[in-house]
């Protein structure tokens, strides 16, 4: 069977007003962020958890990883090669200086502005997230909403990873989302191919069809999501704080890290890589995942 290649035009912007508008992305992130929502009040109902756990969570959630997924990519992803003359442009724009910085006497030929100027970061409205930031603030704002309202709470058997158990469930919803809102964005997406299935990304200059990346990391968000879900249900792991949660590191990171593979680099620092960042960031998530279903099966099984 024979099929066309995808001419993907789509605007990125759902309505227009003034110099801006409401973009796909945006309104996805809420809808994902709203229905994970709705997984952990349904999930912390069958534990028979006080009323107000799910809106605690819910919190701290939405905090953790809109401020860990901005600063995550301004730290990770923001990196200038002053020697390139083409990016003198870009550091005069923000600023800073072109000229290589020395460390004990090592010329370092990469300059980040938002090192340099912290406070550019609250410029959210110029774009840039990052999802391995935005895993790393879920993570912290979760340690700490166990610290102070559900650590002492041992009749519910409440810690970091009972905690994780459940919310990982509903963000393999709100990452498939995201990545639909990237591919309104015709953003982030992967090498040239000749399959069937290629998209060309009119909006990005693209005049060949590309592998549309963003559709293959939906692809494994809701086999994540089917996963982590029948885990819980009919599995009822979650009596082993820590296994779903593993299983979730590792199907979400290790699949990220071959999908790297064939996805075009973000910035340019990343060529000649052997591993781009994206990759390297993944490495200790598959690790963590590996780790936590060790300790779930080594700890008692919870009554």
């Amino acid at each position: 069977m024979v099929f066309d290649f995808i001419t993907w035009d789509v605007d990125p912007i759902i309505i227009h007003f003034g110099n801006g508008g409401i973009r796909w992305y945006s309104l996805l992130w809420a809808i994902g962020i709203y229905l994970c929502y709705l997984i952990q009040v349904k999930l912390y109902k069958n534990e028979n958890c006080p009323d107000d756990w799910a809106e605690k969570v819910f919190v701290w959630m939405v905090t953790g990883v809109i401020i860990g997924a901005r600063v995550g990519h301004c730290l990770f992803y923001e990196w200038y090669d002053v020697s390139l003359a083409q990016t003198e442009w870009i550091c005069n724009r923000l600023g800073i200086s072109h000229e290589p910085v020395q460390i004990f006497g090592w010329n370092i030929n990469y300059r980040n502005p938002y090192i340099e100027h912290p406070l550019m970061m609250l410029k959210i409205w110029e774009g840039g997230l990052s999802s391995h930031g935005g895993a790393f603030g879920l993570i912290t704002a979760t340690l700490l909403l166990n610290k102070k309202h559900f650590s002492k709470q041992p009749k519910f058997h409440s810690d970091y990873y009972w905690i994780m158990d459940k919310l990982v469930v509903g963000v393999c919803i709100t990452a498939t989302l995201i990545r639909l809102g990237n591919l309104m964005n015709s953003e982030i997406y992967g090498e040239p191919t000749d399959l069937p299935w290629g998209f060309i990304f009119v909006r990005d200059g693209q005049t060949v069809p590309c592998h549309p990346t963003q559709i293959y990391e939906m692809i494994y968000c809701m086999v994540a999501f089917a996963v982590t879900w029948l885990m819980y249900w009919k599995g009822k792991c979650y009596k082993r704080p820590g296994l779903i949660y593993g299983v979730f590191l590792i199907i979400i990171f290790l699949t990220r890290f071959v999908l790297e593979f064939i996805k075009n680099n973000q910035e340019a620092f990343e060529e000649g890589m052997a591993l781009n960042m994206g990759q390297i960031l993944s490495i200790p998530f598959i690790l963590w995942g590996i780790y936590s279903i060790i300790r779930a099966f080594i700890r008692p099984k919870l009554p």
